[in-house]
């Protein structure tokens, strides 16, 4: 079976009954990325990490300048793309289609992920491991204990645009199927998660992931189990493009590596090790040389990726590509970045501030998963009536995302996630340090 972009490209939206008229100007993706933009969500990634928590550096990427730059790239992928397969197109679409629906799918990667990046998902899943078969879990069935345990900021984002911004609980964002299906990196359930326990729907948004599935015609793989979206492999493209680059870079405003130590990385991602520029052996700070190598070295990369798109075609269209553009693509450019992924193991990630503030996430995590927690099990075993009135205020502090006494206690635990994986890292701190008494 072979998936068909006219299905691929549906302008049908979640949530909605009817395909709305399209706007002078504004296609129906372009108001999906305008919905994304002006979401709480997404402003709110201003005040997330990306790598280096609650950096004082103003030059640091955050979740937002990160999912910005991404999406420029993805944009850039998707319209060059766009261009290679104009003649498999449905007649209305064209290039720049593709290229918004790959850019609001980059722009909303990461608007799951909780505060403190990567560390914060560890914090959330492990405190849930630690529970073991306490009095909380007890109660919830092997497959919604899967779910909290291996929390996952990638089904969190998925539940944030179909359930959570704008209509709560009502179609979310009202997003196209497209950019949801682009947006997919993961889409199967806890159950199929890959070996880095990768995935991304809960149980919570299973019925919207088969709806999705089939909506746009993916080639199903099992029980809650579908084929990535083509353009998926796009937005993964832009996404580890800048990873490579831009980790680095930051990783040089900590003064964490010297521009000479990446130099050599960067230059083979240009494809070019000889390559020299002015620039490169003036007296320019390291922040300026950088720019001028990264301008070059991303160039080089899309042109990969999308060659490396074409190359695969058939098995991306099929439903059997299990690859990455990037390592499939130019060999220096799959050799640039495993040698950026491996200095920035032995030297950016082992960083003293970096670990030190990685560790303070855990606990100021910790704080909160006890206290929302705790008190949405109360709330639910007692109905809301008779509540402590520590569990009560805490519920209160819950504004929109306080649960219904008679909702499952699976579901009343999602509420809560969604709360305190919604947090910027200040907020999630400073409410830490008020519950905890610490203020």
């Amino acid at each position: 079976m072979e998936m068909q972009w006219q299905t691929l490209l549906t302008t049908k939206r979640y949530g909605h009954a009817e395909i709305a008229e399209e706007e002078i100007g504004r296609s129906h993706f372009h108001k999906d990325q305008d919905r994304i933009i002006f979401s709480s969500a997404f402003r709110r990634l201003g005040r997330k990490t990306q790598v280096h928590p609650m950096s004082l550096n103003d030059h640091i990427h955050t979740r937002l300048t990160h999912s910005i730059e991404v999406g420029s790239l993805g944009r850039s992928l998707g319209i060059r793309v766009g261009e290679q397969i104009r003649d498999q197109l449905p007649e209305w679409a064209t290039s720049y289609d593709i290229g918004m629906i790959v850019q609001s799918a980059c722009l909303a990667h990461d608007i799951g992920n909780p505060p403190f990046g990567h560390a914060g998902e560890y914090a959330i899943r492990d405190w849930f491991k630690r529970q073991g078969d306490s009095i909380l879990l007890r109660d919830l069935t092997a497959e919604q204990r899967l779910d909290l345990m291996t929390f996952e900021g990638n089904a969190q984002g998925f539940r944030v645009v179909t359930r959570i911004e704008n209509h709560l609980f009502d179609g979310g964002l009202r997003l196209t199927y497209p950019t949801l299906g682009a947006l997919l990196k993961y889409p199967w359930s806890a159950e199929h998660a890959n070996s880095k326990g990768k995935f991304s729907a809960y149980q919570t948004e299973l019925e919207i992931l088969n709806k999705l599935g089939k909506e746009l015609g993916l080639v199903a793989q099992g029980k809650d189990h579908w084929c990535r979206h083509p353009l998926t492999y796009l937005m993964e493209a832009a996404d580890d493009i800048c990873y490579a680059i831009l980790d680095l870079e930051d990783a040089i405003e900590l003064n964490i590596l010297s521009f000479e130590e990446i130099k050599p990385i960067l230059l083979k991602l240009c494809g070019d090790a000889s390559f020299d520029d002015q620039i490169l052996s003036s007296s320019a700070s390291a922040r300026r040389k950088i720019s001028a190598l990264r301008g070059k070295a991303m160039e080089y990369m899309v042109g990969s990726a999308v060659q490396a798109y074409m190359d695969n075609q058939d098995a991306i269209m099929s439903g059997e590509y299990q690859s990455e553009l990037l390592s499939d693509g130019e060999v220096t450019v799959r050799e640039g970045l495993q040698e950026a992924k491996s200095l920035a193991r032995e030297k950016v990630f082992p960083d003293t501030r970096k670990t030190e503030l990685e560790v303070g996430a855990y606990t100021t995590l910790g704080v909160l998963l006890e206290a929302f927690c705790d008190a949405v099990y109360e709330n639910h075993h007692l109905k809301g009536k008779g509540l402590t009135y520590r569990s009560e205020r805490i519920i209160s502090l819950m504004g929109i995302h306080a649960p219904d006494p008679e909702l499952s206690l699976y579901h009343a635990y999602m509420r809560a996630l969604d709360f305190i994986s919604g947090m910027t890292d200040n907020y999630a701190a400073y409410l830490a340090r008020q519950i905890g008494g610490l203020s």
